[in-house]
């Protein structure tokens, strides 16, 4: 393992968690606070988040020496947020109600069934369509901080050019120096404070069940774990599915009563661990969600400073971050989407349909991404069986 790790892939573990967790933390602690949560309980979430993240990271990168990053799920986070009338009791054995569907679904199998059927061209489309809102993202903060993004460009176009495996580290280190210049980096401000895990005694209601923990593992599977899934494949990472997916299910079973409400296989953080810019060379590019995995775990226990911490960056330096470290992984996937003419329209369906944005009952426009091109598909080239 030492032997395969390299700077690149311990800078891309470092921006894959800088993004992870400055695109959604508010979102978190939104859904805690909407719950009844105190500040030690939402501590405990974070504790308990990071730590279920953090162990996944690291176990299944370990033992399948492939790259297999997980994170919370971000839409069940802001489902949570848009909840009334439950309490963080119930809301605790609605999280473990999620976690036994979601080891339910990894265990029998049938999540791995459905993915199987998901054509490549659908599988890439979908991927670009989830990364690219990053892209434009980093594009549109160049209004409101145009020597910070322009600066980090500059330096990534140079990096390719010169030192291709080290441009999106060069790009951090260039945006965090002109931050700081700029007086921009609030460090000063983090309270360094270990969490506290408290437990919560889950209590289990009829109206939890179908308002919390339905609707949570839907939204998990269905926005979360299938683009996850999607983005493994289409980076060319043949990851067995069903015992990741009944891994994450389990650890938040284990952590569920401490905060941890969804783990999902990651997807966009995931893209900038599997590109090739977190290591030259594939097999070796496990070590990147390593140390995602390893920072977590540090997080989780540093609880009550994260937000201080990741506070500290300018938000426009995340965006562009994220975006540059994005562009190779963003440019591939429409390549093998759109390389297919017969399945050329309904690649460009499913990449507009995701790029959208659009919820409907829920869910995200992940799924109906992919449901969009499937119809398509099934319009363009379904024959009846003879």
């Amino acid at each position: 393992m030492w032997s395969d790790l390299s700077l690149s892939a311990v800078v891309a573990g470092f921006v894959a968690v800088l993004v992870g967790y400055t695109s959604s933390v508010a979102i978190v602690f939104q859904a805690s606070q909407a719950l009844g949560a105190s500040a030690a309980q939402t501590a405990s979430w974070m504790w308990a988040l990071g730590l279920a993240m953090g162990i996944s990271c690291i176990a299944l990168s370990l033992y399948y020496r492939l790259p297999v990053l997980t994170a919370w799920c971000t839409p069940g986070a802001a489902l949570l947020a848009a909840t009334q009338g439950v309490s963080l009791a119930e809301a605790s054995g609605a999280f473990i109600v999620c976690a036994l569907l979601i080891t339910a679904a990894g265990a029998t199998g049938w999540f791995e069934r459905v993915m199987d059927r998901v054509p490549m061209a659908v599988a890439a489309a979908l991927l670009a369509g989830v990364l690219t809102r990053f892209g434009l993202d980093a594009v549109l903060s160049v209004r409101s901080a145009p020597g910070l993004v322009l600066a980090m460009a500059a330096t990534f176009l140079a990096g390719r050019r010169w030192w291709p495996r080290y441009a999106v580290p060069g790009v951090l280190v260039a945006g965090i120096a002109l931050a700081a210049l700029q007086g921009r980096l609030h460090l000063g401000a983090v309270a360094w404070t270990w969490a506290t895990p408290v437990f919560v005694m889950p209590r289990f209601t009829l109206s939890a069940m179908v308002g919390v923990a339905l609707p949570l593992f839907i939204v998990t599977m269905a926005s979360q774990n299938l683009p996850g899934v999607a983005a493994q494949r289409a980076a060319g990472f043949a990851i067995p599915v069903s015992p990741v997916i009944t891994a994450t299910g389990l650890v938040t079973l284990l952590l569920a009563p401490f905060g941890a409400f969804a783990i999902n296989l990651a997807a966009i953080t995931a893209a900038i661990c599997m590109s090739p810019e977190a290591h030259a060379d594939p097999a070796k590019r496990y070590t990147a969600p390593l140390m995602a995995g390893v920072l977590y775990t540090l997080l989780g226990l540093a609880g009550g400073a994260v937000v201080g911490l990741l506070a500290a960056f300018p938000r426009e330096l995340v965006a562009a971050l994220a975006g540059l470290a994005l562009l190779g992984t963003i440019a591939g996937a429409l390549s093998v989407a759109l390389k297919d003419e017969r399945h050329r329209d309904a690649a460009a369906i499913t990449f507009l349909v995701t790029l959208s944005g659009v919820t409907v009952a829920g869910v995200g426009a992940a799924f109906w991404g992919v449901l969009a091109g499937t119809v398509a598909l099934a319009v363009q080239h379904w024959r009846p069986y003879r």
